[in-house]
């Protein structure tokens, strides 16, 4: 196919030889598979700000640090060198996200090179060779659901314990290859310290997990995986071993109207973007 305008500086310098073929669009970016020598890998062009479709994305960034004092001025201020330097973090902070997890356990793609906007890492595929499925795209024994939200909820875990959140889990963002799940997509992921949405986004992240494998394993519906993880986080004794129950009490504190209400408009808004991408894959 015709080689994309953004994917040209990385053909002229010799990191790819061939689009082989676009395998989909995204809410913050396009993805295509590519050639590079005698190795097929997976090209991500990252959608400019204005055409992401991430909501409240500031939130996303909150608490991300900057070294360049001049950079992180600039991008307070929101001068056009701000914005510029905003984008670069954004696209960054996917490759340090996939580096950091790797190291922690978790299935993710292997990132090789990042130039001009473009991410290239590993293609995740199946027995066949094929693209490896999205979650959303495969029908699972009870069993598998279980095992596999187990494991999701393992991974969850060992992702809080290298401090980081992803911060948009579901089943679009997940694939599935022979051994199992691969956590994709993670420009959004913050950091569990020092951002203020942190368990909001975990708790999200733990029940799109939990209602998608729930579909075919009952038993974990009604579960609290989200509260017992953030819990053990914040008492300071969730370790990559923890051993997870699914059982939760409140403490029986008072909820904070206002935080319960910001809950609830984040949950609709999530079912309306989650029934887009279904229309979407259809």
């Amino acid at each position: 196919m015709k080689t994309p305008k953004r994917i040209q500086p990385l053909v002229d310098d010799g990191l790819v030889d061939e689009v082989i073929s676009r395998l989909m669009s995204g809410k913050e970016a396009d993805i295509y598979v590519v050639r590079c020598g005698d190795r097929v890998q997976c090209a991500k062009v990252y959608k400019e700000a204005a055409k992401r479709g991430f909501k409240q994305a500031v939130h996303y960034q909150e608490g991300r640090k900057v070294r360049s004092t001049r950079r992180a001025r600039a991008m307070e201020k929101g001068s056009k060198f701000g914005r510029d330097q905003q984008e670069k973090v954004w696209q960054t902070a996917e490759v340090d996200a996939l580096r950091r997890l790797a190291d922690a356990g978790v299935r993710v793609p292997r990132p090789y090179d990042m130039l001009e906007g473009v991410l290239l890492m590993e293609l995740i595929t199946d027995d066949a060779g094929d693209v490896a499925p999205r979650l959303c795209d495969v029908v699972l024994t009870e069993e598998q659901a279980l095992e596999d939200h187990a494991l999701m909820m393992h991974y969850v875990v060992l992702m809080l314990c290298a401090g980081l959140v992803h911060g948009d889990l579901s089943e679009f963002n997940v694939l599935v290859d022979a051994y199992g799940p691969v956590v994709i997509d993670l420009p959004q992921a913050v950091d569990a310290a020092a951002n203020n949405h942190a368990e909001a986004f975990l708790l999200r992240d733990v029940n799109n997990m939990t209602r998608y494998y729930g579909q075919y394993a009952p038993a974990l519906v009604g579960s609290r995986y989200g509260e017992e993880i953030w819990a053990l986080y914040e008492a300071g004794e969730l370790h990559p071993e923890a051993s997870l129950t699914g059982v939760f009490e409140d403490s029986g504190e008072a909820a904070n109207v206002e935080d319960v209400l910001a809950e609830i408009k984040a949950a609709f808004e999530e079912e309306q973007e989650r029934q887009e991408r279904l229309n979407d894959s259809d």
